[in-house]
């Protein structure tokens, strides 16, 4: 095909005007603007779904869903005490930097549950002024209350709690959308699922590496650079320094060790100078010795906070923990800036598929997998062959009985129902609609209902006939008077497809919008169609009999 006319525009006006011209020529003047209109629009819809699929590498306008294309299909639970954990761990840390900068004497600042964090033993003669910090740092979104003479107990309003779920919830299907995109799939489905608010509904059509999308999916990303209190090769050896009790504001932390199969444990500091949230950028690099490594750099802000607190540190280790486990824990040698690095034992696959989590984004909580499902491709092309068949057999058996039982007339009715599927399928290609096999099945159902449309006609103009009418008020009163029982037949199957499109998961949709569409094409077609081919064929000769 020329290129000119691989565009739809160019295409559609050059099948237009041959269409008028064909209409000046043969079609009667009362007929000929609804003729040229009817004709265009169908044609336009010709013209949209042009190649319905793949073709000499162009995409099909046609597009499939999961279970024609083969994919994968998650639902995924967000775990929002992760969330709300790093919201509480955030205000410890800026309560430990203001009371530090004002020179505020205290005992510990800590997180005692995933909503509250506990100051205490803070110095007397400064507790009006600890107070004033915790009001103008978290007045409004938290209560701060006394606890003791020394103390005070901060937490989330319940309002706040319920912004940081929906919050959390909305960030990682952003999240989740900007590593799809990076994975190259083509109309991907992110959405909410379930009644509580915290699962997602993920699905892939089309991939074909399944467990490398599910790695880059379900991975949290979580990076976060700790001061190292302390290492040993096991954890006994290096709790021995403590009382063998882990600190409050520390934990342990598993990494490699320096020979294969080994592990090393670290003492860490639960306070992070920097996360992922800082991430400014991530890429894949290479270290000294040509190994791959991943090069990140932080926004400006947490640059300043992170060059302070190296600079303050030269000399200690500083762990780059990503999802619990230490990657590497490298010694501060100097104070450090924007741009880092992290080593490991990385393959190239894996710190390209790293950078690109990083770079996305970190979830801002775990993810559990609910339900998962993969589609085969080899699937899909059997359900879209199943699916062709059923609708051609349905086809070919509806045309057979329309032209035995209603003979020529039949022949408008096939037209017809030719003309409601052509602007169904232009409709889902134009607006991008996913087809699906519960679709494919509104297909066939709007076969049958396109049918049903046709026989209420044929049978109020049979009728006419009978009572004496002639052939062309007998057609005239068959239209007319079936119009109102088309529209309320109609109208009540289009109030069932939005109950079903409002209340129903993906496919149920996938249905009922293929249902919408083929009701309200159906209308046009079947009667505004269908009429104006019984005027078009009788002309103005006397026609005594009709073949119906």
């Amino acid at each position: 095909m020329s290129p000119d006319l691989q565009n739809p525009m160019v295409l559609w006006l050059i099948l237009t005007a041959a269409l008028a011209g064909l209409t000046y020529a043969f079609v009667r003047k009362e007929l000929r603007v609804r003729v040229l209109a009817y004709g265009a629009f169908l044609i336009a819809c010709g013209v949209a779904i042009w190649p319905p699929y793949e073709q000499d590498g162009r995409p099909g306008k046609i597009h499939l869903g999961l279970d024609l294309r083969g994919g994968i299909h998650l639902v995924l639970e967000v775990e929002v005490e992760d969330a709300l954990n790093a919201t509480v761990d955030d205000a410890v840390a800026t309560t430990r930097e203001q009371a530090t900068r004002q020179g505020i004497e205290f005992g510990r600042v800590q997180r005692t549950d995933p909503t509250t964090f506990a100051v205490e033993g803070v110095e007397p003669a400064r507790v009006k002024d600890m107070r004033d910090i915790l009001r103008d740092q978290f007045g409004g979104t938290w209560q701060v209350q006394a606890a003791g003479e020394d103390g005070f107990k901060v937490q989330m309003t319940d309002i706040y709690q319920r912004q940081l779920r929906q919050q959390t919830v909305d960030e990682a299907m952003r999240t989740l959308q900007r590593r799809v995109n990076q994975l190259g799939v083509a109309e991907p489905v992110i959405a909410r699922h379930g009644s509580t608010g915290d699962q997602i509904l993920v699905q892939l059509p089309g991939v074909t590496d399944v467990e490398q999308a599910k790695r880059i999916i379900k991975t949290t990303a979580q990076l976060a650079l700790r001061l190292v209190e302390d290492a040993a090769p096991s954890e006994e050896t290096l709790l021995q320094s403590v009382g063998g009790k882990v600190p409050n504001d520390m934990e342990v932390l598993t990494g490699s060790g320096d020979s294969p199969g080994e592990r090393t444990y670290y003492l860490v500091r639960r306070e992070a100078m920097a996360t992922g949230r800082d991430l400014k950028n991530a890429r894949v690099g290479v270290d000294e010795n040509n190994r791959p490594q991943i090069n990140f750099t932080l926004n400006p802000t947490a640059t300043d906070r992170f060059s302070r607190q190296t600079g303050r540190n030269i000399g200690r280790q500083l762990a780059i923990v990503l999802d619990g486990s230490v990657y590497s824990a490298p010694v501060i040698q100097s104070k450090l800036g924007a741009d880092n690095r992290i080593t490991g034992t990385f393959t190239t696959q894996e710190a390209d598929e790293l950078s690109k989590i990083l770079k996305a984004g970190a979830l801002p909580a775990t993810l559990r997998y609910l339900q998962e499902l993969t589609v085969g491709a080899s699937l899909g092309r059997d359900s879209i062959r199943d699916g062709v068949r059923a609708s051609v057999a349905a086809m070919a058996f509806i045309v057979i009985f329309m032209l035995v039982y209603y003979r020529l007339s039949g022949l408008n009715a096939v037209i017809a129902l030719s003309a409601n599927l052509l602007i169904v399928l232009a409709a889902l290609a134009y607006s991008g609609a996913t087809l699906t096999l519960p679709g494919i099945a509104g297909i066939i159902l709007i076969v049958g209902v396109g049918v049903d449309t046709n026989v209420l006609v044929f049978e109020r103009i049979r009728e006419e006939l009978r009572n004496g009418k002639t052939v062309r008020v007998a057609i005239q009163n068959g239209f007319d008077r079936v119009l109102t029982t088309i529209v309320d037949t109609h109208l009540t199957g289009l109030i069932a497809a939005a109950f079903l499109f409002q209340f129903g998961t993906g496919p149920i949709k996938g249905f009922a919008v293929t249902l919408v569409i083929g009701l309200v094409a159906n209308v046009f077609a079947s009667y505004f169609v269908s009429k104006l081919l019984f005027e078009w064929v009788l002309g103005k000769r006397h026609v005594e009999k009709l073949s119906i």
